[in-house]
C-alpha cells in the first residue's frame, strides 16, 4: 500500500491541481495520497481566499485521502522553512513513500545534485548570501546568485541562476534539501506545470489558468468566467462559503486590525516581529502617514523597493498581524521541526491510513486540538480566530471553530 505526499495551498483548487494530483498517483503508482495543506495564511504572506476547511473539502472531493495542516509558523515563511516544515510532516507520518511536486521543466536533473551540495554546504551558502544581501539584492535574487556563485562551472552557474528565478524550481530545490537534511527515504518526483505561469494574472485559452488569475475572477464574483478553470466542486464550495459570509477573504479584510497595530506599536515593538528587518520598522512609521487611502494594498506599494519584494512585505505584515516574534521564529526553534500532525480531513481510505499511522507516526496525531498543548498549535488556533474575525457574519462559533471542529469525513 504505497502513499504519495503532496504539498499544497489550493487557493483555490483548480484544474492544474487536478492534473498534478492525477499525475502524482500515476507516476508513483501510489494507492493513497496525503496532502499537507497551509492554513489560513499562505507562503507568500496573503490570507487564503476561503478557510482551510473549505479547501480541505476541495482536496477530499478531488480524491485526496488525508489532509494534514502545515503549522502557521512554517506556512508563512520563505521557501526554506516552508519546505522543511511540510516535508518533515510527511516524513513524520511514517507511511509516505514518495513526494511529488510541480516544476517549470518537470525534471530533477539539475535540482538533485544541487540539493546534495547545498545540504552539506550551508555555512558557505549563508556567508555568500549575507554578502549579496549587504550589496542590496532582494532575497530571491541573492539566493539564486549565491547558489550560482558556489558552482565551479560557469555554464552551470548561468543555468542555476536562471533555473532558480522560477518559483516552483526554487521551492522544489528546498523540498529536496529538506529530504536530504532529514535523511528521509521518501523518493522525490516532479511533473511539469501545465500552461499557466505561477504569476499570470489573466486566464489562458486552455482549461488551465494560474491561481492568481482565478482569484482575480473569484474576487470579482465572476464565477461564470472562472468555471472553465476549476472543477465544479470548487465553485460549489466557494459559492457556499461566500453565501455564508466566510469569503472572499483578502488583505483588505484585515485593514482595521493591521492598521491599529501599526499605528499603536512603537518602532521598538514592531522590531520584535519576524521579518521586520534592516530598519523596516522605521520605514513603516515614516510612510504610514502618507498612505492616502490607508489600505493594505497602498501600504505594500509604498513600502516596496528593489530590496524588499512584495512577498517579503506581505509575510512581514502577516507576522505583525499574528504577533509572531523573531524569538519564536528563530532558526533554532524552526529547526526542531513540527511537533504534531493536525488532521483536517480524511476519506475512508484516509481513515485506514490514520489507523496505520498510529503505529508508524513519530509525532502525536491531533484530531481534537483541545486535547493537546503546544506553542505552534496555539499559534494555529489564534491564526484561525484572527482569520475568522474577517468574516462578514461574525459569530462566536465561527471565530473559535478551530478549537472544537472535528476532521472532515469525505
Amino acid at each position: 500500500m504505497s502513499t504519495v505526499g503532496i504539498i499544497v495551498e489550493y487557493n483555490p483548487l483548480h484544474n492544474g491541481h487536478v492534473h498534478h494530483y492525477s499525475r502524482a498517483k500515476e507516476m508513483t503508482g501510489a494507492q493513497h495520497t496525503i496532502a499537507v495543506l497551509s492554513g489560513p495564511f499562505l507562503q507568500r504572506g496573503e490570507p487564503a481566499l476561503v478557510n482551510k476547511y473549505a479547501r480541505t473539502d476541495m482536496a477530499l472531493a478531488m480524491g485526496v485521502d488525508l489532509v494534514i495542516e502545515l503549522p502557521t509558523v512554517y506556512a508563512v515563511q520563505p521557501a526554506e522553512w516552508f519546505a522543511f516544515g511540510a516535508v518533515a510532516l510527511l516524513e513524520a507520518t511514517g507511511v509516505v513513500d514518495s513526494l511529488c511536486f510541480g516544476t517549470e521543466t518537470g525534471t530533477l536533473e539539475l535540482l538533485l545534485p544541487l540539493s546534495h551540495k547545498l545540504a552539506t554546504e550551508s555555512e558557505s551558502m549563508k556567508k555568500e548570501l549575507s554578502k549579496l544581501l549587504n550589496q542590496g539584492m532582494s532575497y530571491p535574487a541573492a539566493y539564486s546568485t549565491a547558489i550560482g556563485n558556489l558552482s565551479n562551472d560557469p555554464i552551470d552557474k548561468e543555468d542555476i541562476v536562471s533555473l532558480l528565478q522560477q518559483p516552483n524550481h526554487n521551492l522544489g530545490l528546498h523540498y529536496l534539501i529538506a529530504l536530504q537534511r532529514l535523511k528521509s527515504n521518501i523518493v522525490p518526483c516532479t511533473i511539469p506545470r501545465e500552461s499557466a505561469g505561477y504569476h499570470d494574472s489573466t486566464p489562458s485559452k486552455s482549461n488551465i489558468a494560474s491561481a492568481t488569475a482565478i482569484r482575480r475572477l473569484v474576487l470579482e464574483q465572476d464565477f461564470q468566467a472562472a468555471a472553465p478553470y476549476v472543477p465544479s466542486y470548487t465553485l460549489e464550495i466557494m459559492r457556499k462559503e461566500f453565501d455564508a459570509g466566510r469569503g472572499p477573504i483578502g488583505w483588505e479584510s484585515f485593514r482595521q486590525p493591521l492598521m491599529h497595530q501599526l499605528l499603536t506599536q512603537s518602532t521598538s515593538e514592531l522590531a520584535q516581529f519576524h521579518e521586520v528587518t534592516e530598519g523596516l520598522e522605521y520605514r513603516i512609521k515614516k510612510l504610514l502617514p502618507h498612505v492616502v487611502n490607508l489600505n493594505v494594498s497602498d501600504l505594500l506599494h509604498s513600502l516596496k523597493t528593489k530590496r524588499y519584494t512584495h512577498t517579503k512585505l506581505q509575510r512581514m505584515l502577516a507576522h505583525i498581524l499574528l504577533h509572531h516574534t523573531k524569538q519564536e521564529m528563530s532558526p533554532i526553534s524552526l529547526g526542531e521541526g513540527p511537533q504534531y500532525l493536525r488532521v483536517l480531513g480524511f476519506s475512508p481510505s484516509g481513515q485506514k491510513l490514520l489507523k496505520q499511522m498510529k503505529k508508524t507516526a513519530s509525532l502525536p496525531i491531533v484530531v481534537k486540538p483541545s486535547n493537546h498543548s503546544h506553542t505552534h498549535l496555539e499559534r494555529d488556533l489564534q491564526a484561525s480566530a484572527v482569520y475568522a474575525n474577517a468574516y462578514r457574519h461574525l459569530n462566536n462559533r465561527e471565530m473559535f471553530r478551530d478549537y472544537f471542529e472535528p476532521p472532515i469525513k469525505a
